[in-house]
């Protein structure tokens, strides 16, 4: 059996990596771009960091600022419309996983047009056409959409959100600028560390996880385990490690899946909008807990990469409960809450949100299969 890694065709890391748009703009003569973004990230000056170096370079664009949290259905569907009437051929997302998520669906369905219903994209959808390119841009440093295969959009009318899996969709340029992050407040650099650690122990413990893979997910886990907490301080060094060790874990976990955490917490995103990072960060050690004895030795390896001495000489038990408690403690550090009833989800709810995270493209990667009743009993002991 093949293994297959698909990542961007250019990246670039560290500060002052924005400096390289204008001349991956020339490069591959693009003409116009739209820019793919937030309101909040154009009041508060962000995308003008870039803008400014495509106004100095007379590069034309036009701003779509119309994404939200969780980028539903309609946002998709405007962003396309917008795009045609502009007379771009390229796209600039700025932002956290939300308008670089947006810009690939945008993208999609302009180059597939079939799928303009969006719904459609759902899964592992069989498009023809690569998207349009992509420069993505990220401000957050945890969901490594700017190198993944995978999207996600909110289905508001039924309450959900549904991942999207296509090896067309990933942007062609990455720009990881830790200077793009430094306004993250504490709250969301911690959600979002924790997004990407989340990715990384999933991703390293997915069925379909193999060397390769592996190696980028244990040194994902070291890097931002000794990272997250100086970033949520704004240490520069920290922001720096962060931005890196993201990308990192997106590279692995785009190519082989992650597992029911990701499954559990999307569908709290759709019922409260609970935020992807946090719904994540509260519910890793208990998924942990729960897939313990279907890992092998793989938790000592997590525990060594997040700092614990003297693995070597603990039991099988000892270790897995060591990454356990390493997990915990990082996010308890960060001031994530440990409890769903902390976050806002109903105890009422957790049935129907068991179906829907059984149901979740997600699920088939966990490394221990479930059920839905098993599903709940997760729910109902993390609540």
């Amino acid at each position: 059996m093949a293994n297959r890694l698909i990542l961007n065709e250019t990246s670039y890391h560290g500060k002052g990596a924005i400096q390289h748009i204008v001349h991956e703009v020339k490069s591959r003569s693009f003409t116009k771009a739209l820019i793919v973004t937030d309101k909040d990230l154009v009041r508060y000056q962000v995308v003008a960091k870039v803008t400014n170096l495509l106004d100095e370079a007379g590069l034309p664009y036009e701003i779509f600022d119309e994404v939200k949290a969780n980028p539903a259905v309609d946002v998709i569907k405007k962003g396309v419309e917008r795009f045609k009437a502009s007379g771009a051929d390229y796209m600039i997302a700025i932002g956290g996983g939300s308008p670089i998520d947006s810009a690939k669906g945008i993208g999609i369905i302009i180059n597939n047009p079939e799928f303009g219903d969006v719904l459609s994209l759902e899964g592992v959808a069989p498009t023809h056409q690569k998207c349009v390119p992509i420069i993505a841009v990220p401000t957050t440093a945890g969901t490594a959409a700017e190198v993944t295969i995978n999207y996600v959009i909110t289905d508001e009318e039924k309450k959900r959100k549904f991942v999207c899996v296509d090896v067309h969709d990933v942007p062609a340029v990455a720009v990881v600028d830790p200077d793009m992050m430094s306004s993250m407040p504490k709250g969301l650099t911690a959600a979002t560390g924790m997004d990407a650690l989340t990715h990384a122990i999933e991703g390293y413990i997915t069925k379909a996880a193999w060397e390769l893979t592996d190696a980028l997910h244990l040194k994902a886990i070291e890097i931002i385990s000794r990272s997250l907490r100086g970033a949520v301080e704004n240490d520069p060094a920290g922001r720096e490690g962060m931005a890196l060790g993201q990308y990192v874990a997106g590279m692995g976990f785009s190519n082989v899946g992650l597992g029911v955490v990701h499954s559990m917490a999307h569908p709290l995103s759709a019922y409260y909008d609970t935020p992807h990072g946090i719904a994540n960060a509260v519910l890793l050690p208990y998924v942990m807990e729960f897939n313990k004895e279907y890992t092998g030795e793989k938790y000592r390896e997590i525990a060594r990469a997040m700092g614990v001495k003297g693995v070597d000489e603990m039991t099988q038990e000892e270790y897995r409960n060591a990454a356990i408690q390493a997990v915990r403690q990082l996010s308890t550090d960060v001031g994530i809450p440990p409890k769903l009833s902390q976050i806002g989800v109903k105890e009422e709810d957790l049935p129907a949100l068991s179906i829907d995270a059984l149901n979740d493209v997600c699920t088939g990667g966990n490394p221990r299969d479930c059920t839905a009743e098993e599903i709940l009993e997760v729910y109902k002991i993390a609540f």
